[in-house]
Formats: structure tokens, C-alpha cells, sequence
């Protein structure tokens, strides 16, 4: 392949106030995809956060052509109801630029409990957010029985600007998430992934939804990959666990972690891993940046000017 299919983003790194003047910039940059995640109370006591919708509306708001993905919104967290019309209002407003990732989370329990959520039933809170979520955006008078979700007589209007409605990534890195992503997902989209087990995952998907007599003609092949560009491994490696350790909140053999599955080194070591993940299958890729606060925006010049070139060249 030469590589025109390939479709680059980045997630925001700035503060919540600087959004709207850093999508404009990372617009400019040519990136296909600008990003953001979400978290609601990170570890105890908590790292500050924000949610992942608002900031893209601000973002999109600022902007004319650059793709809007979250990266991704807890959908544990949202009634299907109040996030298909959250999802698509920003789609309209956005002139239909969102891709609408999701996950499941459990990464920080007490942000569940702040919530009165039961971690343990966030998966199947997914399943059935999702499986709801398509019938409100193309169905009149939905009704809906689940454990827990229940539609009596529901309709949504307007619809989405993206039809059927806007692509949904799942994210994960488990069975359960690729077969969650097969069933109710326009895409997949795994973090702290080799490649091959990226490659693993896509045959896994391709049983998942042959089973399920579904097409993946149209499916979106994600990866979020963290990436940290210095001139050697081992500096970038340390860099990255300083930083990633405390977002995960480990710090103990969390440096194996980082080797392993995290983009390291000089451009050139960057380019030639990122295209192994390419080669297992990855045709999206939206980049998170692991370095310290002051050297974010050199990372970001740095991937856009000198590694995605390389990649689609």
C-alpha cells in the first residue's frame, strides 16, 4: 500500500482553556483527527481531568475541516439516550466531523463509586448503551428492555449529519472488547498493543463478526499508540514511565510495560515501529504523547512534519 489511506490524529494537549486555540493549530499541522479523552475522578486523591464531549465541541467549534475523536468517552457512564443526543448534536454542529470512541474504563474504581456506578457491570452497561444507541439514531418510537436501560416510546430528532450516524471506535484491549467492537462498533481502536498482537486482535474481530454473520467492509482499523521521540530509547523509555506511571498511577515494572508496547527513540526507530503496527493492519492512528509538559509541543511538530511523512510518503 502507498500509504493514502492513512489517516493520522493527535490528542489535545494543552489545558481546557487552550482548546479552541490549539485545534486551530493542530488543524494547521494537517492532522486528520484531533482527539481528547475522558476521566471523571482519577485515582484518590484525584489528577485534575475533564470530559471528553465538551472539550470537542469547543474544538470543533474552532475549526473547519480536522475530524473530532473521542479517545475515548466512558460509556458506563451515560444513559444511551443522553449520549446519542450529546453525540449527535456535536455531530450537526461539527458539520458531521465525530467519531464517537468509547470504552469501558475501570481503570480508577473511585470514579464508579463517585458516580453510584457498580464497576463490575460496566461492560454489560456498554453492550446494551450501544445496542440502544444505534436504534435511537435511525429508528422512530424506540422501545428498549435491558438489565439496565429501558426505552418506552423514544424518538430523537434531529438526526445525526453522519448517516447512518457517526462511526463508533471501540476501544479495549480484552476478548470482551473485540467482540464488543464486532458486534456494535464501526471500529477498533487498542492501546498498549504490540504489533503482533494488534494483527492477533484484527483476526480475532474478523471471527467475532463472521460468527455474528456481520461485514467489516467498512470497519475503521484504530490504534492509539503513547509516543515518546528522544534520541534514544532508553532516554525515551524513561521519559515515558515517568510520565504514563503516574497517569496509571504504577510505578513498579511499569517500565516493561512502556518498552514493550510504547513508540520510542529517534524519528527514524518511531517510523520504523509505527509501520510494523501498519503492516498488522492499523490504517488510523491517534497519537498520545508521553514526555514532560514542556516538550509537548515539539512532539507534536515533531509527528506531524516528520513522522507522518515518512509513513504515507
Amino acid at each position: 500500500m502507498d500509504g493514502s489511506d492513512l489517516r493520522f490524529g493527535i490528542g489535545l494537549t494543552g489545558g481546557a482553556a487552550e482548546t479552541a486555540q490549539q485545534a486551530r493549530w493542530l488543524e494547521e499541522l494537517g492532522y486528520d483527527y484531533l482527539s481528547s479523552g475522558e476521566h471523571y475522578m482519577r485515582g484518590n486523591p484525584p489528577g485534575p481531568t475533564h470530559t471528553a464531549l465538551p472539550l470537542l465541541a469547543v474544538a470543533a467549534g474552532a475549526t473547519q475541516r480536522i475530524r473530532i475523536a473521542s479517545t475515548i468517552v466512558l460509556a458506563p457512564f451515560y444513559h444511551p439516550t443522553i449520549l446519542a443526543k450529546l453525540a449527535t448534536t456535536l455531530d450537526i454542529a461539527s458539520g458531521g466531523r465525530l467519531t464517537l470512541g468509547i470504552g469501558v474504563g475501570g481503570e480508577y474504581p473511585v470514579e464508579f463509586k463517585a458516580a453510584g456506578l457498580n464497576v463490575r457491570q460496566r461492560g454489560r452497561r456498554t453492550n446494551e448503551c450501544l445496542e440502544a444507541l444505534r436504534l435511537l439514531w435511525t429508528e422512530d418510537h424506540v422501545s428498549y428492555q435491558g438489565r439496565h436501560f429501558k426505552l418506552d416510546d423514544v424518538t430523537l430528532l434531529p438526526r445525526p449529519t453522519q448517516q447512518p450516524h457517526p462511526p463508533v471506535w471501540v476501544s479495549g484491549r480484552r476478548d470482551a472488547a473485540m467482540s464488543r467492537a464486532a458486534r456494535y462498533g464501526d471500529g477498533w481502536m487498542p492501546y498498549f498493543y504490540d504489533p503482533p498482537r494488534y494483527r492477533d486482535s484484527v483476526e480475532k474481530i474478523e471471527g467475532f463478526a463472521s460468527d455474528a454473520g456481520r461485514s467489516l467492509d467498512d470497519f475503521h482499523w484504530a490504534y492509539f499508540p503513547y509516543i515518546s521521540i528522544h534520541d534514544s530509547v532508553e532516554q525515551a523509555a524513561d521519559v515515558a514511565t515517568r510520565a504514563l506511571g503516574g497517569r496509571y498511577l504504577r510505578s513498579g515494572g511499569f517500565a516493561d510495560i512502556v518498552h514493550r508496547y510504547c513508540i520510542l527513540g529517534p524519528v527514524e526507530m518511531c517510523v520504523a515501529r509505527l509501520q510494523e503496527y501498519i503492516d498488522a493492519g492499523a490504517r488510523h492512528i491517534i497519537f498520545s504523547v508521553a514526555c514532560d509538559r514542556e516538550d509537548r509541543e515539539r512532539h507534536v511538530e515533531t509527528i506531524a512534519k516528520e513522522i507522518i511523512p515518512q509513513l504515507k510518503g
